[in-house]
């Protein structure tokens, strides 16, 4: 029997030794950087609090791009180090020092011809009569668009832009600057510069060849484009704009060496010059301390020494923009300097304060506050600046300064304000010298569950501000530190033991992911709430077919963070809202927990998960109580299971990727795991009568599956089609919470055929096409318990994160020939890789 929260591995945890934790000079902890990864990840997890307060790299290299939202929007982070006067910059890119030739929405609301009629005759060319069309203001586009003058609501919008410049633009570095949604095309003087597909991009900057600059004459010129919004939002915007390379101050790199993701940290390394840096991204996710889990602070901290037993006089420089606090870059902020408890606090947020005002996948936060923290010492300076100067002033001084900055600007622009914090280290020698900033959220109110608005988890209620989480965070730091060493190892221990190197590499890289695309709030009773974000799929909440394929990873490390997930959707039965005989798909639309907002229901598919789930915290914590507190709703949806689950008709199920499929085989499965489920929690409760009968009805209906989906050498995807086939990655629950209802010869039958089925980067979720779910794959590579099926599956999907053009928080679905993410990134889905770690757990 596995104790609750495997407390076995608590145990394990505080025996090892630490071999890191000595206090450097600064009077903080060295955080030990011998443990490492070979994986390049298609994306490096940096801040990873909750689905608003995530940020990633998306590169090989910190310095060669960006920080990123998972959304791909810019949370800009910079960092520098400034070694004997020479300035190397370590993490982000500068913005493009850009001079307007021809402002953007951002400078200004330009005039422009607009018609949404197809134009006849050559409407690209400066000669054109375009008296016949409306004259309006950028930026052209639909409702509840950044920076909208002009409702654009039709399929298609062509716009005309005429321009006067003073002299030609040949010769000179003149940068193309464009947002659109969706489909875009755009002309100068009638040559075509942009065509892009089916997409939707913003602030898009691209340096104009030379034979497009020599069209650019003195005199009148034009550009002119064409909008075709396909659905949803539809936005066009563009302008022209002059690189002026003397503003940059940060124009030399370091040098990365190695990067290694962790499941709690990612560890950075870099020459300097003369020294070397490690940088460590540590998100505290350590799921038996809910409140470090939910707390909304992340530590960013660095290690610097001498590389050839010189001194160096070495600074340190960090930079935030206010973008981490913004929905779109048209939204003015506000600024504050805050000194408290030997703490300084860079403080930022929208003037608008829009809380819960807007809702769905592709949003960022923009109510409550972002701060950028560190000790208020006569060593270190936080301050606020102008975007060049801050930058030119800490290369040529080494500080960002103490005097107060006046005028900052509310816009999100070439000329915007920043929090910058630099530290002067002093003279470094061979051994580290060490220190910290702190990022953190103060949300206000986190989510919306039934009309009542909820604070963070780690607010106790509203009890704790954030004051006070960020002077925990500091005084817990050296503990932090080495909770979170101790729990890398014995992450990457365990999962090796159980799947060997790739294998733990690969839950390293998704145990942030996973984790973090959840927000931890209680509600007014107390009741645990672990709302997911379905991340780049639909932004639902609390969606069960998210909660089903991520909870190994918490059913490891804290049950009752699987409960928070199946709560809300127990309420939603059991208060009389949700009044369908199946469990529902969500719980609303993140952040608004407010009832189903999904278009279609999934009655099999949800009933089994949540049958499945209960049945699983109950295999770990040796118990069947959480079951008995929700024993009539459960009985509900198992009786729905006995009369529509074994043949299931034409309904939705998570795999619907190529359309709709009545008599689903693995689907099948799933309902016959969920009436089992039924039956051993009827057991566990000492209903002997119940538990034989409905065990009973599982065991026929497993023998009636068989028959039904034989297909010679294999099984097939559907009952009614033979030739095809599917993983039936639902089986892993058969023997894991000991049903043993199915013949054990099924699943070594699929993975002798599956082996025959696998392209270079994995095995097809189905017959239907070369994609698969990389979840989906892990269940599947667990079946038959032996060691080579499970790395032949396994060690392809290590291909693909290693290889995938996809540079994005690792998508869950994408194609096996190709190694290109189909949709979806981010997704908390990526706790179904610890599935073969959760079956070594449980039988430890």
């Amino acid at each position: 029997m596995v104790k609750s929260g495997f407390n076995i591995l608590k145990i394990f945890v505080c025996c090892l030794t630490l071999v890191s934790c000595v206090i450097s000079t600064e009077n903080s902890p060295v955080i030990s950087t011998d443990l490492k990864t070979d994986l390049r990840a298609p994306s490096y997890p940096l801040v990873t609090i909750d689905p608003y307060f995530n940020a990633w790299s998306n590169v090989d290299n910190l310095y060669d791009d960006q920080v990123r939202h998972w959304t791909e929007k810019e949370f800009p982070l910079l960092g520098a180090l400034r070694v004997d006067g020479e300035v190397y910059r370590f993490m982000g890119v500068e913005s493009l020092p850009l001079k307007a030739v021809l402002p953007t929405v951002h400078e200004e609301k330009w005039e422009g011809k607009y018609t949404f009629n197809q134009p006849r005759g050559d409407w690209k060319s400066i000669d054109f009569n375009d008296s016949s069309w409306e004259t309006g203001l950028s930026a052209f586009g639909t409702r509840n668009e950044p920076n909208l003058s002009t409702l654009w609501d039709t399929n298609d919008i062509w716009i005309r832009r005429t321009f006067i410049l003073e002299e030609d633009l040949e010769g000179r570095d003149i940068y193309l600057h464009y947002s659109h949604d969706d489909i875009f095309e755009l002309y100068i003087n009638g040559e075509q510069v942009v065509g892009t597909n089916y997409s939707w991009n913003f602030n898009v900057q691209e340096p104009l060849t030379d034979d497009i600059k020599a069209l650019l004459k003195k005199g009148k010129n034009i550009i002119t484009a064409h909008g075709h919004n396909r659905t949803g939002g539809g936005y066009v915007d563009f302008g022209l704009y002059e690189n002026e390379p003397e503003k940059a101050a940060l124009t030399i790199t370091a040098v990365q060496k190695s990067v290694s993701v962790l499941p709690t940290q990612t560890i950075y390394t870099f020459d300097c010059g003369p020294v070397e840096l490690d940088l460590i991204f540590t998100s505290p996710l350590l799921l038996d301390d809910l409140e470090l889990v939910s707390r909304p602070v992340s530590y960013i901290s660095y290690q610097v020494r001498s590389k050839d037993e010189a001194n160096h006089e070495v600074q340190i420089y960090f930079e935030a923009t206010p973008q981490w606090a913004v929905h779109n870059d048209s939204q003015p902020v506000n600024f504050e300097m805050i000194e408290k408890d030997d703490l300084k606090f860079l403080k930022t947020g929208t003037i608008e304060q829009p809380m819960f005002e807007k809702r769905g996948d592709d949003v960022r936060i923009d109510w409550g506050y972002f701060y950028m923290a560190g000790q208020n010492e006569q060593s270190s300076s936080l301050n606020f600046g102008d975007y060049w100067n801050v930058k030119k002033l800490f290369q040529t001084t080494g500080t960002v300064g103490t005097a107060k900055a006046e005028n900052l600007s509310d816009k999100m622009n070439e000329n915007m304000s920043v929090l910058a914090y630099s530290k002067d280290l002093g003279e470094i020698s061979t051994d580290n010298t060490t220190g910290y900033i702190m990022l953190g959220y103060d949300d206000i109110y986190s989510i919306q569950y039934f009309e009542k608005n909820l604070k963070g988890y780690w607010t106790n209620n509203g009890e704790v501000d954030i004051y006070q989480a960020f002077n925990k965070a500091v005084n817990e730091y050296s503990s932090i530190m080495k909770r979170c060493d101790e729990f890398n190892r014995s992450i990457m221990d365990d999962a090796l033991k159980a799947g060997g190197k790739k294998y733990a590499e690969l839950c390293a890289l998704v145990y942030r992911q996973a984790v973090s695309a959840h927000k931890l709030v209680k509600d007014e009773n107390g009741t645990l709430l672990f709302l997911s974000k379905e991340n780049n799929s639909n932004g639902s909440i609390g969606t069960v077919d998210i909660t089903y394929p991520s909870s190994p990873l918490f059913l490891i490390y804290n049950p009752d963070l699987v409960k928070g997930m199946q709560n809300p959707i127990f309420y939603y039965s059991e208060s009389g809202k949700w009044t369908k005989p199946f469990a529902a798909h969500d719980v609303g639309t993140y952040p608004l927990a407010n009832g189903q907002t999904y278009g279609g229901d999934m009655p099999v598919e949800e009933s089994g998960n949540m049958l499945i789930l209960t049945a699983a915290i109950a295999k770990v914590e040796g118990n069947a109580d959480y079951a008995a507190q929700h024993w009539d709703v459960l009985t509900t949806w198992t009786d729905y299971l006995v009369k529509e689950g074994l043949d299931p008709d034409n309904q939705l199920n998570t795999d619907d990727f190529a359309g709709h499929s009545a008599h689903n085989a693995n689907l099948s499965i799933k309902a016959i795991m969920g009436i089992a489920s039924y039956g051993k929690l009827a057991e566990m409760q000492g209903k002997t009568d119940i538990a034989n009968e409905y065990m009973q009805i599982a065991k026929d209906m497993a023998v009636k599956w068989e028959k039904m989906a034989k297909d010679g050498d294999h099984y097939k995807l559907t009952f009614d089609r033979s030739g095809t086939w599917s993983q039936k990655y639902n089986i892993v629950w058969d023997k894991l919470l000991g049903f043993n209802i199915f013949d054990p010869e099924i699943v070594v039958k699929e993975m002798a055929y599956y082996r025959t089925k696998q392209n270079e980067y994995g095995l097809p979720l189905d017959s239907r096409a070369t994609y698969t779910k990389s979840d989906w794959v892990m269940w599947t590579a667990t079946l038959t318990g032996e060691k080579d099926d499970f790395e032949a599956l396994v060690d392809l999907i290590y291909k693909y994160a290693d290889e995938t053009h996809s540079r994005v928080p690792i998508s869950d679905w994408h194609d096996t020939k190709t190694a290109e993410r189909m949709n979806f990134k981010a997704r908390s889905v990526v706790g179904g890789y610890f599935m073969k770690l959760l079956e070594y757990k449980i039988n430890e």
